[in-house]
């Protein structure tokens, strides 16, 4: 089964589409023949049988009630075309009218008075089918209880062959009526869902060709839904993408400007120049710049091998948040030593590498050190972290693409920190977001509680709309 699953699945929807009609074909022939064709036959033979009793009945009344019948009435019953009405006394057939020609089989009377010979007025009505000489007979004996006769109808084939050809047919008629439109529905429903993906699978390979197309699917159904959001990612990729290359541009300008000054104040200090007064302050500029330089390529080498770190080194690891965050803040706290730093932190780990969360901190502080005006303030809860300040607020677009990779930052830089952050929180299954607070900004690094810890987390979350 998982094999002819997985055969099926490698066909277009096209030949599935074929593949199901004629299964359903094959089901249905199973049906009629198997299941159908019985209950007609059943259907037809409880028809004949009624049929001969509704003719049997003003016969059988008859006799009851005026004991035997004149050959008039004989020859009145034997005008019946369908059927042979027949009376079975002392175990001796006489057949309505007399005539030859509707004489039937010889070995069927026989056989139908060996039934009649075992009635009785408490078992009074026999009746059903019987095969003699390739023929099909069905036949209905009534016994008369007064008279003590039997009253014997039958039939041959002739007429239930008729009736079953014309009850077959229709049958068929109809369900192959109801198949083709049910096949057309169903042939409708298939190419309006084939039509669609061949409009995304053509957009697709044109955008892989690098061309300008648009989409344009009107649906609300999930293959609109799908639609829309290659058409978003389509979007969102081209932004990124001339993000990627103005932020390369800048970084390129970024890096050119130390590589420049260590440059000039190397070749300054080999000619015996000194351009920042002595020897010692001139090298401590060149020393400076190379320590920019030095960060700008970590964090650029960082942000591309982090995924990789996270994904294949962090499996069941935890890491001590409060000594990661007391380990940041000291060794932060000489960047603006005017900005007071409040922490209010208890002891919780939180999954994920050690390096990776101290790399995430440091690059949130530094951000913070930047914009603070007075404080940094830090609390760490269960699954919950927070660093606020009082620096200025957020324009509403800047929150929406904080974390997004090579976007323009405050004053046209193209910090990484922030990526960072968000590649390490996402990989540890964890949530990031930046907010704007009374006054200041807030980064905020959680998960959503579970059940059984809303009681515990209680004060911390009156904390949490508080300062929201």
């Amino acid at each position: 089964m998982k094999k002819f699953k997985q055969l099926f699945h490698k066909l277009s929807l096209t030949k599935q589409f074929v593949s199901i009609i004629f299964l359903c074909l094959i089901a249905f022939l199973i049906f009629f023949f198997a299941i159908l064709r019985t209950g007609i036959n059943n259907t037809i033979e409880t028809q004949m049988v009624s049929m001969l009793q509704d003719n049997q009945r003003p016969i059988v009344n008859l006799i009851e009630n005026e004991g035997n019948v004149d050959e008039e009435f004989y020859s009145y019953l034997a005008k019946n075309s369908t059927q042979v009405d027949c009376l079975i006394r002392n175990n001796v057939l006489h057949v309505f009218g007399g005539k030859d020609d509707k004489i039937g089989n010889v070995d069927l009377y026989e056989y139908l008075i060996k039934e009649a010979s075992d009635m009785s007025p408490v078992n009074n009505v026999e009746y059903g089918t019987v095969m003699i000489d390739d023929m099909e007979y069905y036949y209905s004996l009534v016994f008369c209880t007064k008279s003590h006769v039997i009253v014997a109808s039958f039939m041959d084939n002739t007429y239930p062959s008729s009736f079953r050809s014309i009850l077959v047919d229709s049958t068929v008629y109809l369900i192959i009526i109801a198949f083709i439109l049910v096949f057309m529905v169903i042939l409708i429903w298939v190419f309006s869902i084939i039509q669609p993906l061949s409009q995304i699978k053509d957009y697709i390979t044109q955008i892989n060709m690098g061309k300008d197309v648009e989409l344009n699917i009107n649906r609300g159904d999930e293959i609109g839904q799908v639609a829309h959001s290659i058409v978003v990612m389509k979007d969102e990729l081209t932004k990124q993408e001339k993000s990627k290359e103005e932020m390369i541009h800048n970084i390129s300008h970024d890096l050119k400007t130390p590589i420049a000054t260590i440059k000039s104040y190397g070749e300054s200090i080999k000619d015996g120049i000194y351009p920042y007064g002595d020897l010692e302050s001139s090298v401590d500029v060149i020393i400076d710049n190379a320590n920019r330089l030095e960060k700008k390529v970590y964090n650029l080498l960082y942000l591309n091998r982090i995924e990789y770190l996270l994904t294949s080194d962090s499996e069941g690891v935890v890491t001590n948040m409060k000594e990661v965050v007391e380990e940041v803040v000291l060794n932060s706290a000489v960047i603006r030593p005017e900005i007071e730093v409040i922490t209010d932190i208890e002891e919780v780990f939180f999954d994920g590498l050690l390096e990776a969360w101290r790399v995430c901190i440091e690059n949130i502080m530094d951000n913070a050190f930047r914009y603070a005006k007075t404080y940094i303030k830090i609390e760490v809860r269960e699954d919950d972290l927070r660093i606020s300040n009082d620096g200025p607020k957020m324009s509403e677009d800047r929150i929406e693409t904080l974390f997004h990779p090579f976007e323009k930052g405050e004053k046209g830089k193209f910090g990484l920190g922030l990526s960072i952050v968000s590649k390490v929180t996402k990989t540890n299954n964890y949530l990031v977001k930046g907010y704007n607070t009374d006054d200041g900004v807030c980064f905020r690094i959680y998960r959503e509680p579970v059940e059984e810890k809303k009681k515990t987390n209680s004060s911390w979350k009156k904390r949490e709309t508080k300062g929201e």
